[in-house]
């Protein structure tokens, strides 16, 4: 495959996962909003508490999408400095071989592990906006049986 198709399947990749993050993000605060508007007139009952539980679900879900995208920047960001030192172009490794060979691991590290908590927080952000979810159905349902 050619660098330029690479670059090509990358950049296609990257653009699917921010939409799927932020879809999520936006996905947590309609829910959150909706949930909000149509309880506002409600009193506060015990049998709201999967209904709180759901909120909470949603309010991580956006914490962990929000965690996602820092934790994803700093990666971008890593990647744009391992260039410059691996070009011979970053202020504080020049173009000494073994400093750059030294940083290059470093930051290739630095990558690694951003790039693991990035995918792990992304996960945890699908899985709490799936929980919350599942006990806003269950709220729902209760409330409906108690009527």
């Amino acid at each position: 495959m050619s660098d330029d198709n690479m670059r090509e399947v990358y950049r296609n990749l990257n653009a699917s996962q921010d939409k799927y993050i932020y879809f999520l993000l936006t996905a947590t605060i309609a829910a959150i909003g909706f949930t909000i508007t149509t309880t506002n007139s409600l009193k506060l009952n015990i049998t709201q508490i999967p209904l709180a539980v759901s909120v909470i679900c949603w309010g991580l879900s956006f914490w962990f999408g929000c965690r996602n995208r820092q934790y994803f920047n700093s990666t971008l960001f890593a990647n744009f400095d391992l260039i410059r030192v691996q070009n011979g172009q970053h202020p504080n490794v020049g173009a000494h071989p073994q400093l750059i060979q030294a940083a290059s691991d470093g930051i290739k590290e630095a990558i690694n592990i951003n790039s693991d908590r990035a995918s792990k927080l992304a996960n945890i952000q699908m899985y709490m906006f799936l929980l919350g979810a599942f006990f806003y159905i269950a709220w729902h349902i209760l409330e409906m049986y108690l009527r």
